[in-house]
Order: structure tokens, then C-alpha cells, then sequence
């Protein structure tokens, strides 16, 4: 296995709509194990084959056990191998927060489904079905967009919901002192912005 650096925005293989997978092979298990490595050195909870330049409809989501404050399990760890992901369903709205490995360094909220089913195959070339909601859900539908060129400030509606990543932190940026010595002005998130293709809203059931 190897890390491959993850392509940010304006990469045109991000832009792209995902090629199908018509078989899986050796090489396309390889990649998988390629795209493993590099989601957990970034420290992500999902990565997309384009995020490594490779136009492949194959996802990877691995989402952490949680536990609440009397140690009771309230998201379970999961991952999963998606080969030509398909959601056929979304159900309710939820405002999240979100980010995303090929936007470094910051984060937005917006609109997400409560419970999406998805439909793939897995690395067996099996078809399996997925039911989920929380977290999972919000992965799913995020690594989808990304195999249709879509990333989630596409689904934002105002660039006040977008927020540098240490600001969401609490740390002002104006008082950090950069390598010269002068105060480092906060990013402009018309930087970010400006890079935005808005998306068509999706159709949910209530």
C-alpha cells in the first residue's frame, strides 16, 4: 500500500463525472488498498477515487465508534468498499457541518438527508445495500457527490456558513504571528468560493 496526495480544487478530475467500474481486478483492489492508506494518513472519514486522480466510481468510508458520556455506544465503527454507489433513497433534512480532504482547511454547513439507502457492489463484486443515518449517512451522500464532480460547498447556500477550520476551533487568526513576525490576516473565503459550481437540491422524502 501507498499514499497518494490527495488532488484539492480547482483539479478538473474533481469537476469530472466518475467513470463505471466493469469488473473488479487486481489493480482496482490495489488502488482501494492506495486510497486506505491515504484517507487514514489525512486523517478523513471517506475518500473518492478522483480525490487520487483516478475517474473510477469507487468510494471508501470507515466511520468511528462513538461513545456518549456514560460510555454507551451511539455510533457504531463502520467501513465500507462502495464500487459504482447508487443512492436510491433520501429521507428527512439535518443541517451538519462538513468538510472535506480536497478543501484543506476548511469546513460549511448545509443541508443533508436524515437516512439515505445506497445501493453498490462490494470488493467481492457482490451487490449490497446500505441503510443509514448520522454520520454514515452524511458520508455517503458527501463521497457520492464526489463521483459526480460535486463537492459540498456546490450545496451551500451562503458563504457565511463557511468557516476556516481554525476559526471554527476558536483561535483568532488576526493574533497569530506568522513566520515574519507580522499578524496573519484570516483566509478569505472568497478564495474558496469563487470555486463553487451550484447543484440542483436533491429530491428527499419527509
Amino acid at each position: 500500500m501507498s499514499v497518494i496526495p490527495v488532488r484539492h480544487i480547482p483539479d478538473p478530475v474533481l469537476r469530472e463525472k466518475t467513470k463505471r467500474v466493469p469488473n473488479i481486478t487486481p489493480a482496482l483492489r490495489a488502488l482501494v488498498d492506495d486510497m486506505i492508506e491515504t484517507m487514514y494518513k489525512e486523517h478523513g472519514v471517506g475518500i473518492a477515487a478522483n480525490q487520487v486522480g483516478r475517474s473510477l466510481r469507487v468510494t471508501y468510508i470507515e466511520i468511528p465508534e462513538e461513545r456518549d458520556e456514560d460510555d454507551n455506544i451511539v455510533q457504531e465503527h463502520s467501513s465500507h468498499v462502495l464500487i459504482n454507489p447508487e443512492i436510491i433513497r433520501r429521507v428527512g433534512e439535518r443541517e451538519v457541518e462538513e468538510g472535506c480532504l480536497s478543501i484543506p482547511g476548511w469546513r460549511g454547513k448545509l443541508i443533508r438527508s436524515e437516512r439515505v439507502t445506497v445501493k453498490a457492489l462490494d470488493l467481492d463484486g457482490r451487490e449490497i445495500r446500505i441503510k443509514a443515518d448520522g454520520l454514515l449517512a452524511q458520508a455517503l451522500e458527501h463521497e457520492t457527490d464526489h463521483l459526480n464532480g460535486i463537492v459540498y460547498i456546490d450545496r451551500m447556500e451562503n458563504i457565511e456558513n463557511l468557516f476556516p477550520l481554525d476559526l471554527r476551533a476558536g483561535v483568532n487568526t488576526e493574533e497569530q504571528a506568522a513566520d515574519n513576525g507580522e499578524p496573519k490576516p484570516p483566509p478569505d473565503p472568497n478564495l474558496i468560493w469563487r470555486l463553487r459550481q451550484p447543484v440542483a437540491p436533491v429530491v428527499r422524502r419527509r
